[in-house]
């Protein structure tokens, strides 16, 4: 009942307030909600935007639709390539955000896909590889500069990860698997049902977040991390689904991409008490009864030590960031 109010009445507030300084990126930005969270944070100020996409063409096309419509400054928008099915392509792209930007106030890793075919992206199915590899092992990357910038500037920047209602649909079978097999089971399950890895994809997202905050509590971790829940949106996310319930929702129930991204730039924006935390409608909010049971915490930890080890393998001492 709560998805169907939410998606109906749920009044989201109007984004306000100055962004003048700030340096912000926002993964997956060509299209949908990082697009319009862009375009809202340029409209309020934002000294400097990067969108961080797949595709340079479609890339560059959003900024200048964005620079068409807040009329910014032509030096304010950066288009940088970011191929998140490439573990290669995110070390690169965390490398020159390192070494080019003086600062990094807000950081949205908010690309992600949905498949309804199995597709084998490094060492996993894609969904998971997107969604949670490469989401966590960006935030790793990117969590020294953050930090750096906090102490220099004395300021606290946000690290927001856009996660999803649906991780609360999954009955994650997979938490069953022999210890340290969880996500060979999640690939198994990817071959012979690809849609079906949507909503587990959001679930670990969410105990990704939280692991991250139980080991770095606030204030004492300088950076707030938290994630955010759009809601369900008209969007490319869904474009491979073609089924009468998408039909449906985008008919009667999907928010629009500027509504949607309005919890985007609430998140990156919520401060320190949401660090941790899962924020719904703008506003904290609690996740699924099963991430806050017994049974869930101990998933979470299984997952988190399974992820730390796969971007121990990719990256050596990269999970010492977090």
């Amino acid at each position: 009942m709560g998805f169907f109010y939410s998606q109906l009445f749920a009044r989201l507030p109007y984004p306000t307030g100055s962004y003048a300084g700030k340096t912000i990126i926002i993964t997956g930005s060509n299209v949908g909600l990082g697009k319009e969270a862009a375009r809202h944070y340029i409209r309020l100020g934002a000294s400097k935007m990067i969108l961080a996409v797949r595709n340079l063409e479609k890339g560059n096309a959003a900024k200048d639709d964005i620079e068409s419509t807040t009329n910014c400054a032509r030096d304010v928008i950066e288009v940088w390539q970011l191929d998140m099915s490439s573990y290669a392509s995110v070390q690169k792209f965390a490398a020159r955000l390192s070494s080019e930007l003086g600062r990094v106030d807000i950081f949205h890793a908010n690309a992600g896909v949905a498949h309804v075919e199995y597709k084998l992206m490094e060492d996993n199915e894609g969904q998971i590889t997107v969604n949670v590899v490469s989401t966590f092992l960006l935030a790793a990357l990117v969590m020294p500069k953050m930090k750096e910038m906090a102490a220099k500037y004395n300021t606290r920047p946000t690290l927001t990860i856009t996660t999803s209602e649906t991780h609360a649909w999954t009955p994650f079978n997979e938490r069953h698997a022999p210890e340290g097999g969880i996500y060979d089971a999640l690939n198994e399950q990817g071959k012979k049902d690809p849609n079906s890895l949507y909503w587990p994809s959001k679930l670990l997202e969410v105990f990704g977040v939280r692991s991250i905050a139980e080991r770095n509590p606030a204030p004492g971790c300088p950076v707030t991390v938290n994630m955010a829940n759009p809601g369900y949106c008209r969007s490319e996310l869904v474009r491979e689904l073609d089924t009468w319930v998408v039909w449906f929702l985008n008919t009667f129930m999907a928010r629009s991409a500027e509504y949607g991204s309005r919890t985007l730039v609430h998140a990156g924006s919520a401060g320190v008490e949401s660090h941790g935390k899962y924020l719904s409608d703008c506003q904290v909010d609690e996740p699924s009864a099963f991430v806050r049971s017994a049974e869930g915490k101990v998933t979470q930890d299984r997952v988190w030590e399974e992820l730390m080890g796969k971007l121990e393998a990719i990256k050596p001492g990269v999970t010492r960031n977090f």
